[in-house]
């Protein structure tokens, strides 16, 4: 009976933009050349196709929170602050999709204090945390059926034993339809 007064509400963005790609066969110095005669201008789709692109995110209502008081996973398989993003791009009367999502590392860590980069722990064992990065990977796999899994956290400071919690997981979970890249761009920054 209260469904009446429920809104459904998203956390998300949503920006859809029209695109012209205009090059020509000619390079750069041609165009600023003085005896490079003016050319006319021609709107023909093959020559400046129009793209329509559109970028939608949308944040999930588990888990959502400020960054170092929500982290990692809870019992259901929710990782903290999950967002997917879908990029669609609209060309030719083609349509074409790339879906990326991102969260907290999928195991049981936190980060306590209040001081700026606190330092994360381990909250639960490894044993505690396969059932739970199970349950994760399970609904990203059924909804999205393969995933590159691009670890982003420092693979040598502070954040080590966050990363290294993560790829044992993966090991253990240990499924073809999973990619695992780690990526320090700490060492590239």
């Amino acid at each position: 009976e209260v469904d009446f007064w429920i809104i459904p509400i998203i956390q998300g963005f949503v920006q859809i933009e029209e695109l012209v790609v205009n090059y020509s066969e000619s390079s750069d110095d041609d165009k600023s050349s003085p005896e490079t005669p003016p050319q006319e201008p021609s709107c023909v789709d093959d020559i400046h196709p129009t793209f329509l692109v559109a970028l939608i995110s949308r944040r999930s209502r588990h888990r959502a929170g400020m960054r170092y008081k929500r982290r990692g996973v809870d019992k259901n398989g929710n990782v903290a602050n999950y967002v997917e993003t879908e990029q669609l791009i609209h060309v030719h009367n083609h349509t074409l999709s790339y879906i990326q999502t991102r969260g907290s590392v999928p195991v049981f860590w936190s980060q306590v204090g209040y001081r700026y980069n606190p330092r994360p722990r381990l909250d639960k064992s490894e044993n505690e945390t396969v059932s739970c990065f199970r349950a994760h990977f399970e609904e990203q796999l059924k909804n999205y059926k393969k995933q590159v899994i691009i670890n982003l956290v420092d693979q040598t400071g502070r954040e080590k034993i966050i990363g290294d919690a993560y790829l044992k997981q993966v090991l253990l979970y240990n499924n073809a339809n999973l990619t695992y890249v780690s990526f320090d761009f700490h060492e590239h920054w």
